[in-house]
């Protein structure tokens, strides 16, 4: 286990009794800890600021807070500098299955951040734009010399290609990071953790982003779309729904580029990389 965090989380002046600290797995943006405090246990984030990655921790600690007074995100209790200690929650963390099976309720969550958590929140907020990260991630390669370097031109137009096609774009306070395991059921709710990346951007971004993340079928996405906005679906909306759907995977197939050179976490950055790059080129080549 990590000595170094084990310390720095002992040393909080939040603990009340002696405390014992287990490494939770899942983490590659930041570490997880599972803290007991005598009967009382906690939820530990350890992550600072990842530039290259747009994630800015006060940003987090802003949408985490808002999210958890409309009873979304476990409550935030105390934060300090890279460290974010939360209400520990008991449940079942989702995997791909569990959201096909509780779609219905995942989707009137998602509007449910689009539509209330911007009421909650306080304080400088950002834009997630994925066209901007996309080209901030494109730029970031070329100056460190990334191995894909050769294949970047193609990519940043076909994602020029996906932004035209896309447009013009309605614009919300988006979660933007919907893998299952951010889906956590209790027996009374299911609640959505780790906003890292949140921030205004387009309803689609998620919702796409849900589909893609969990293999969703042609009619799936359908049917999550005519959930979402409670209506029948044009075929305007839906290609507009498949291009973003597009960026999201392109997105996330940068995202494992970068942190192919920067990060420190033990994770099979390549292998990543490579599966996201193969589904954005087969849903690219399928659309567009």
């Amino acid at each position: 286990m990590d000595k170094n965090s084990i310390d720095l989380i002992s040393s909080l002046n939040f603990w009340k009794n002696e405390i014992t600290v287990n490494s939770v797995e899942g983490g590659i943006t930041n570490k997880n800890f599972f803290v007991k405090d005598g009967s009382q246990k906690y939820f530990v984030r350890i992550g600072n600021d990842i530039k290259e990655h747009l994630i800015y921790r006060s940003n987090e600690i802003l949408a985490s807070e808002a999210a958890s007074k409309i009873n979304i995100c476990p409550e935030l209790l105390y934060h300090k500098n890279s460290i974010q200690v939360f209400k520990f929650i008991e449940g079942k963390t989702f995997d791909s299955n569990d959201i096909k099976n509780n779609l219905k309720e995942i989707t009137k969550l998602i509007k449910k951040v689009h539509v209330e958590l911007p009421n909650q929140l306080f304080g400088q907020s950002i834009i997630f734009w994925v066209f901007h990260v996309i080209k901030n991630y494109k730029n970031f390669l070329e100056r460190n010399q990334s191995a894909y370097i050769k294949i970047l031109p193609d990519l940043l137009k076909k994602s020029n290609k996906l932004q035209i096609v896309s447009s013009p774009f309605e614009i919300v306070f988006g979660h933007n990071d919907l893998l299952p395991a951010n889906f956590i059921k209790d027996k009374d709710r299911i609640w959505l953790i780790d906003w890292e990346y949140a921030g205004f951007n387009t309803p689609l971004f998620d919702l796409g982003g849900l589909a893609s993340n969990n293999d969703f079928s042609e009619k799936e996405e359908e049917n999550l779309l005519e959930d979402y906005y409670e209506k029948k679906i044009t075929s305007e909306l839906f290609i507009k729904f498949k291009a973003i759907k597009c960026a999201s995977l392109l997105r996330e197939t940068m995202w494992s580029m970068v942190s192919e050179i920067t990060s420190d976490i033990e994770f099979d950055y390549k292998s990543y990389t490579e599966g996201n790059l193969l589904k954005f080129n087969q849903s690219y080549n399928a659309d567009f």
